[in-house]
C-alpha cells in the first residue's frame, strides 16, 4: 500500500487548549466533508475537498476565531507536511501531512504556545527575544554564504520580522519561506541548515 494513503490532521483547541491529532485515509477526506472534533466537544476542523482545491476551517487558539484556508487538493493530499497560519499571531494554527512531521510540528507549537501563556500580559516586541535573535543571526550567516535562493531560480529574498516566525519572500514569484523563531527548538533547527530554499508559489 503506498505510504500515502492516510493524512494526519492536527489543531490546538480553543476551548480546551489540548492537541487535537487525527488520521484519516485519502478515500475518507475525497469522499465527502469530513468534521474533525476535539473530544472536549467545544472546537472541530473541518474539511472539504472541491474539485482541484482543499478548504478547511480551523479553530484558531491563539485569536479565537475561525480561519477559512485554502490549498490545493492535490498538496493537501500528498505533501510531506502543510502547515496553516494565524495571521494575527503569526503562528501556525493547523497542520497536514505525514504523521511524524505532523506530530513533531503540534510538539513545537505546544512549546510556543505554552510560552504565550505563561508570558501573556507581558508580551513584548517579539515571543521569545533570544530566539528571534539566535534565528536572525544563524539567517544572517547562512545569507552571507549565499545559503538563500528560491525554488524559481531567483537568488534575491525578502526579510519579514513577525512576532514569533521570520518569513522570506521571493520577490519574483511570490514564494515564502516561514522560519518559526519562538523556541530553543526552532535555533537548534536553523542551527542544522547550510541551506534555506523558499518554496515556489504555484501558479
Amino acid at each position: 500500500m503506498a505510504k500515502d494513503t492516510k493524512r494526519t490532521l492536527a489543531y490546538l483547541c480553543p476551548s480546551c487548549r489540548q492537541s487535537v491529532i487525527v488520521e484519516r485515509s485519502i478515500f475518507q477526506l475525497a469522499a465527502a466533508p469530513n468534521v474533525l472534533p476535539c473530544p472536549c466537544g467545544k472546537s472541530a476542523l473541518r474539511v472539504e475537498l472541491e474539485g482541484s482545491q482543499a478548504r478547511l476551517s480551523v479553530p484558531c487558539l491563539f485569536c479565537q476565531k475561525e480561519h477559512t484556508v485554502v490549498c490545493s487538493a492535490h498538496a493537501f493530499l500528498h505533501e510531506k507536511a502543510l502547515a496553516f497560519s494565524c495571521a494575527a499571531s503569526g503562528l501556525d494554527c493547523c497542520y497536514v501531512g505525514e504523521e511524524g512531521p505532523v506530530f513533531a510540528a503540534v510538539r513545537r507549537l505546544e512549546e510556543a504556545a505554552d510560552k504565550l501563556e505563561r508570558e501573556a500580559g507581558a508580551r513584548g516586541t517579539f515571543l521569545d527575544e533570544l530566539a528571534m535573535h539566535e534565528v536572525l543571526s544563524e539567517l544572517r550567516d547562512i545569507a552571507k554564504r549565499g545559503g538563500v535562493s528560491c525554488e524559481c531560480g531567483s537568488t534575491e529574498w525578502k526579510l519579514q520580522v513577525n512576532y514569533s516566525s521570520i518569513d522570506l519572500i521571493c520577490p519574483h514569484c511570490g514564494g515564502v519561506l516561514r522560519l518559526n523563531a519562538a523556541t530553543a527548538s526552532d535555533i537548534d533547527d536553523i542551527c542544522c541548515k547550510d541551506r534555506l530554499v523558499i518554496k515556489r508559489r504555484p501558479l
